[in-house]
């Protein structure tokens, strides 16, 4: 069986898991409730703002 999503010039086409602490759960919920972002966005732009730091 396949998945289709919405069309998108990005796919994701990785999964990736990790383990998180009580505290990062509860502060990766904060930002969502304050963005309206979802989790994975939130966890997105983590990624690019800590490249864009180190690059």
């Amino acid at each position: 069986m396949s998945l289709r999503g919405r069309p998108t010039s990005e796919p994701k086409n990785h999964e990736t898991r990790i383990r998180m602490s009580d505290e990062d759960i509860r502060l990766l919920e904060i930002c969502c409730q304050k963005t309206g972002m979802t989790k994975a966005d939130v966890i997105r732009q983590g990624i690019r703002e800590v490249y864009e730091k180190i690059k």
